[in-house]
């Protein structure tokens, strides 16, 4: 049953909970963290651990792209950011932390419209699919719902593997200007998987489940500090419980169809390995994380993180976050100056006690803590709600 909590006259609101209002509790037997394996499966492709990057242009190029397949996981690219749309991105990308160094958060914002204006580029494109796939890794991209009619069909005959229809909420039915995008439609039509979000809720989860994608995102990509959908929107997505409606949803649509799986993918509130443990306990099968991967050395962003809807033409609903240095304790640093590799922020070693290195190593061990052997085993941890 919901609670429901009385917050006016004749208005209730559902209570929803985030990722830092549960805690996993183990209660079975533990084991060794080399018996815990956090493989998984999305469509015909196998990774080795359950984490997407989040697709912005502060973090993933296709250097970033090919060096997160190589480690086990998937990057995806935006298809509608910088590398669609600029030859010199890395120059273009110097100019907004030159801007933003000084200071100049609303002129480096600007600045990001300004960029996000010029038009896309298909060849661009086209370019940086061919540089991940001819690195033998798995290649994602990512469109809005508005732009997946036009710019699919070049991603698909650019050989794209996954398709990623990503907004900040998105439903089984997009009205604009023209013909809607009906996604049950589409995703008939391609001979990619598709995975589609963000959501909050059991209902649009199901309906997108519906629709024939391969997977779901909830949330979208929520980071105190760099997503301002809240401010600007008024809209937020508790992630413990949006994740488990869509788990829920997930249960549902596996019994409507006799046993088609549709994976559920964390995006949101995720800062550390205990919020990544926490997500997968609350039934997500991965995480597409941002702010936990821009400071690994090979992030364009170098130590800076915007979302992709901060170059929004006219809301824009992000900033740009430092986040170079996560140990920053009063000012005074306890970690190591120069940034760490993608390699160390995954699987370390770390000397960083706030699970922001070897994110892979915590989410290992709190499974095994848990006496856990796969994530699949790993959704049923039990979990409490801190009064």
């Amino acid at each position: 049953m919901r609670d429901m909590v009385e917050i006016g006259m004749g208005r209730t609101a559902r209570r929803t909970y985030e990722l830092d209002d549960v805690d996993i509790v183990p209660s079975r037997r533990t084991r060794s963290s080399k018996q815990v394996s956090l493989a998984w499966q999305l469509d015909a492709y196998r990774f080795e651990i359950p984490f997407l990057a989040h697709p912005t242009d502060a973090l993933v190029s296709p250097r970033f792209a090919i060096e997160l397949g190589r480690l086990g996981g998937l990057g995806v690219i935006n298809g509608e950011g910088l590398w669609a749309r600029h030859a010199d991105v890395e120059a273009k990308i110097d100019q907004l932390l030159e801007l933003v160094g000084k200071g100049g958060y609303e002129r480096a914002v600007a600045l990001l419209q300004e960029l996000h204006a010029a038009p896309m580029q298909a060849d661009l494109l086209a370019a940086a699919v061919a540089e991940v796939r001819a690195a033998g890794v798995t290649v994602a991209v990512r469109v809005s719902p508005q732009n997946a009619r036009a710019l699919t069909p070049s991603l698909v005959q650019a050989g794209i593997d996954l398709l990623v229809v990503h907004g900040t909420i998105i439903s089984a039915e997009h009205v604009g200007d023209g013909e809607p995008l009906n996604l049950k439609t589409f995703i008939a039509e391609l001979d990619v998987p598709v995975v589609a979000g963000g959501v909050s809720d059991h209902r649009t989860a199901l309906h997108l489940m519906r629709t024939g994608a391969a997977g779901v995102i909830v949330g979208y990509g929520s980071y105190p500090g760099a997503t301002t959908t809240g401010e600007v929107l008024g809209i937020g997505v508790p992630m413990a419980t949006a994740i488990a409606d869509a788990a829920a949803a997930r249960r549902d649509y596996l019994d409507e169809t006799g046993g088609r799986y549709v994976h559920v993918i964390a995006d949101g509130d995720i800062a550390t390995s205990g919020h990544l443990a926490k997500a997968i306990a609350c039934g997500a099968d991965a995480a597409m994380l941002g702010v936990p991967l821009a400071s690994a050395a090979e992030a364009p962003g170098r130590g800076w993180y915007w979302p992709s809807a901060a170059a929004h033409p006219s809301v824009p609903r992000g900033s740009m976050l430092h986040v170079d240095d996560p140990w920053d304790l009063g000012g005074e640093s306890i970690g190591e100056p120069v940034r760490p590799n993608l390699e160390r922020v995954l699987y370390g070693p770390s000397d960083d006690p706030f699970g922001s290195l070897n994110l892979v190593g915590g989410l290992r061990r709190s499974m095994a803590k848990a006496g856990y052997s796969d994530l699949k085993e790993f959704q049923r941890v039990g979990l409490s709600v801190r009064a």
